[in-house]
C-alpha cells in the first residue's frame, strides 16, 4: 500500500505541486507561474482498505505497470459484473455512480470524491442519472495483467 500511495502522491504532486505540505523536506517548493500564489494539495482518498472495508493486498513481485484510465459511463447505464486483480483508486470528475459489491454492500461516488476500489471482489457500477459520469482511475498493476476481469453471463 505504501508504494501505491507514494506513486499516487507523486503523480498528484507532479500535477499540482506541493507548497502546502507540512514538511518542506517531503517535497521541494514548487513555484507558481510568475512566482505568484500557493499551490493547494488535497488528499482525496487514502487508506489501507478498499471502500468495502477489505484490507488491500501486498504488492506483487512481478514487473509493475501503472495505468491512468478515464471512463465515461453513459446516463442510465450499468457496467457488467467485474473484478480488478490489482489495486486501483479513482477520482470522480463529474456525475455520480452507485457501486455494488456481490455481498450487497454499496457505495455512492459523487463528483469531487476519491474512491479506493476493491481488489478481486465482484462488483459493478451504475449511473442512474441523466448525465454522463466521468471517473479517472489509477491502476497499480502488473505488466500483462488485465485491469479488470469481466464475469461471464450467468
Amino acid at each position: 500500500m505504501k508504494r501505491f500511495c507514494i506513486l499516487l502522491s507523486l503523480a498528484l504532486l507532479f500535477l499540482s505541486g506541493c507548497n502546502s505540505l507540512p514538511d518542506p523536506h517531503i517535497c521541494p517548493t514548487v513555484a507558481a507561474p510568475g512566482g505568484q500564489g500557493n499551490v493547494k494539495v488535497e488528499i482525496l482518498a487514502e487508506s489501507d482498505s478498499s471502500w468495502d472495508g477489505a484490507k488491500l493486498p501486498s504488492y506483487p513481485t512481478e514487473a509493475a505497470q501503472i495505468s491512468v484510465v478515464k471512463f465515461t459511463i453513459p446516463p442510465h447505464s450499468k457496467l457488467k459484473w467485474h473484478k480488478h486483480p490489482s489495486m486501483n483508486a479513482g477520482y470522480m470528475i463529474s456525475g455520480e455512480i452507485l457501486v455494488t459489491a456481490e455481498d450487497g454492500q454499496t457505495q455512492v461516488v459523487k463528483a469531487g470524491e476519491g474512491l479506493i476500489e476493491t481488489v478481486n471482489t465482484w462488483h459493478y457500477g451504475r449511473n442512474d442519472s441523466a448525465m454522463p459520469a466521468e471517473i479517472v482511475v489509477v491502476y497499480s498493476g502488473v505488466k500483462d495483467r488485465p485491469l479488470a476481469i469481466i464475469r461471464d453471463a450467468q
